[in-house]
């Protein structure tokens, strides 16, 4: 099993950390507002603890489950702390109208990450593709990319922990084409599919 800390303490750092602590990991939770984090802790059960903002985390894995323009201040503010990590970033950086990202480059916000976090981090890209009601209740396929085969493998088994199956994309700068799957599931959900009940996955066939 895999020790993680939550950095964030909205939905989606509730329904990773449901999932994590169900799967027999240990769990750690930091948020600004401490009350925040202590309450996430609590509720999540299984051992759960709040760790002190800013701190050298717990965690093996460190999850940054925050909105996509906090992620690399975050990263930054940490500085230290976070060296020798694997650092998830499960962002989404849309635009205003949601039909394009809100970065007009070709990178992402974990490639951005990376560059501020320190030596011996590993940025992983991963859960960007997957709307919170389908992964509280449902086994949908993680895409996962980064550069680093050793922490992609932590990532992965950490995934499978959760009862999900993990899908590696390749390096890093694939971050970049997995925040355009994030927009292409918010549009089918909008459009094609027409509710949030689904999420994009691999279907493999042979013979």
């Amino acid at each position: 099993m895999s020790s993680i800390t939550l950095i964030g303490t909205g939905n989606m750092a509730r329904a990773i950390g449901t999932l994590a602590v169900a799967g027999g990991n240990t769990v750690e939770v930091m948020g600004r507002d401490q009350s925040k984090a202590d309450d996430l802790a609590k509720a999540l059960g299984g051992g759960a603890t709040a760790g002190t903002w800013g701190a050298v985390p717990a965690g093996n894995i460190v999850i940054t489950a925050l909105l996509a323009d906090g992620v690399v201040p975050v990263v930054a503010e940490y500085g230290d702390a976070l060296a020798g990590k694997v650092v998830v970033d499960i962002s989404n950086p849309f635009n205003a109208t949601f039909d394009g990202l809100a970065h007009s480059e070709e990178t992402s916000v974990a490639q951005e990450a990376a560059k501020v976090a320190p030596a011996g981090t590993s940025v992983v890209k991963a859960f960007n593709t997957i709307f919170r009601n389908v992964l509280e209740k449902g086994r949908p396929d993680v895409f996962i990319a980064g550069d680093s085969a050793q922490a992609k493998a932590s990532v992965a088994a950490f995934v499978e922990s959760l009862g999900l199956r993990p899908r590696d994309v390749g390096g890093l700068k694939m971050a970049h084409w997995l925040e355009g799957m994030g927009l292409v599931t918010v549009s089918l959900a909008g459009n094609g599919v027409g509710h949030w009940d689904f999420a994009l996955g691999v279907n493999e066939f042979t013979g």
